[in-house]
């Protein structure tokens, strides 16, 4: 059983920023891939950022120069810095870790950017 649980989202004005965090706890072995995706309302999940074990790192075209994605192998913890935030960005986000045992999901954090 792996379980991620997710910290850092909340309410935001446009411009601002947020660092969202992801840590993976329990029967975890080696996690390959850890990401994040997000929901907005009405629309399909994707995804934001994704990075693998060896440091490299996919973003949705949207978040270009504006989103980092990080990992801390050790502490098994993915972190998306989030800046110049846009009410476009308003969504639930989730984080995603892939292990031998397939895809796990956090439960999500809500992210909302106001005008």
């Amino acid at each position: 059983q792996v379980q991620l649980v997710e910290s850092g989202g909340g309410l935001v004005q446009a411009g601002g920023s947020l660092r969202l965090s992801c840590t993976a706890a329990g029967s975890i072995g080696s996690i390959n891939f850890m990401g994040w995706y997000r929901q907005a309302p009405g629309k399909q999940r994707v995804l934001v950022a994704v990075m693998a074990t060896d440091g490299s790192a996919h973003y949705a075209n949207s978040v270009l120069g504006r989103f980092t994605i990080s990992r801390d192998n050790a502490k098994n913890t993915a972190y998306l810095q989030m800046n110049s935030l846009q009410p476009d960005d308003t969504a639930v986000y989730y984080c995603n870790a892939h292990t031998a045992s397939g895809p796990h999901w956090g439960q999500g954090t809500q992210v909302t950017v106001s005008t």
